[in-house]
């Protein structure tokens, strides 16, 4: 078994909730697990629990609120009260308080004027904060897959989270990239406590990397690097955190992706990467 490493968390957004990859994962040194309340058509905390509730005490564990079940859909709220339900709910249903909550895609209930955003945000953000004070989590977040609206709702009003999730990799896109960095500076984090999640875009078969090798982002040497292991640990440095949330079920590929973190990424590429993609967005706005 491998010493614990914290810069890889186990995603379960498409997981089977199979006790394998959790006892794999542990085996690797992934001792983190990321869900969410409305993960399994809002089944995926008692899966959990059921696939692993015996070990679950050994994995540190996060999950999200924000999404909740409605009349044959699925609806978004930043409700302080269905919050705070949703994290008593998250308790019952893991068997155990989980060590972060974060709050799930809050942009998506933030519209209006700044003004009414920023109370509405703050709101949320501060219904999570006091179920961590109450020991209902250990502590808080913001999970946010697009973050743009947010670094400009920002104040010293707002509470300040322990943790903040965003997009990374190659494609996560500059815009994308430049308001996850800003929104770190607004709450003065830490790249520890800046996560990355979808390091691939949603697939490992992207048709991208047919075209661009990722690898030109990794030092030398990197002889029997894969693409979709240069990919991953170039997702650290787009935009800079501390760790990432990725999902498989596959033993196999979680070793891979574990042994990709013994490469280092080319800051010069990367740069110049960067600039293009800024370049691009310049003239797509033209």
């Amino acid at each position: 078994m491998r010493g614990s490493d914290p810069r890889i968390v186990l995603g379960l957004h498409r997981s089977r909730y199979e006790r394998r990859i959790l006892t794999s994962a542990l085996e690797l040194g992934v001792d983190a697990i990321d869900t969410s309340f409305n993960y399994h058509s809002f089944s995926a905390h008692t899966a959990l629990a059921g696939a692993g509730r015996d070990i679950l005490p050994r994995f540190k564990l996060s999950t999200k609120v924000g999404f909740f079940p409605a009349v044959g859909r699925v609806e978004h709220s930043l409700d302080p009260d269905r919050l705070r339900e949703a994290v008593e709910q998250s308790n019952r249903d893991l068997g155990r308080a989980p060590d972060l909550v974060f709050l799930h895609n809050p942009e998506r209930s933030l519209t209006g004027s700044s003004e009414a955003a920023r109370d509405r945000l703050g709101t949320a953000c501060a219904a999570v904060e006091k179920a961590a004070a109450k020991g209902l989590c250990g502590g808080w977040g913001i999970s946010s897959w697009d973050p743009r609206p947010l670094p400009g709702l920002v104040d010293a009003t707002l509470p300040r989270p322990d943790a903040v999730m965003v997009r990374a990799g190659l494609l996560a896109g500059i815009d994308v990239l430049k308001a996850s960095e800003a929104l770190a500076a607004r709450w003065d984090l830490v790249p520890d406590q800046l996560w990355g999640m979808s390091p691939f875009g949603g697939s490992t078969a992207q048709s991208l990397w047919d075209e661009l090798d990722p690898r030109v982002f990794i030092q030398e040497p990197h002889d029997g690097l894969s693409a979709v292991q240069a990919t991953f640990r170039v997702a650290y440095w787009l935009p800079r955190v501390g760790r990432i949330a990725v999902g498989t079920d596959t033993p196999s590929h979680l070793g891979e992706l574990v042994d990709a973190l013994r490469y280092e990424a080319d800051a010069d590429n990367l740069s110049t990467y960067r600039r293009l993609l800024r370049e691009q967005r310049d003239r797509q706005s033209l």
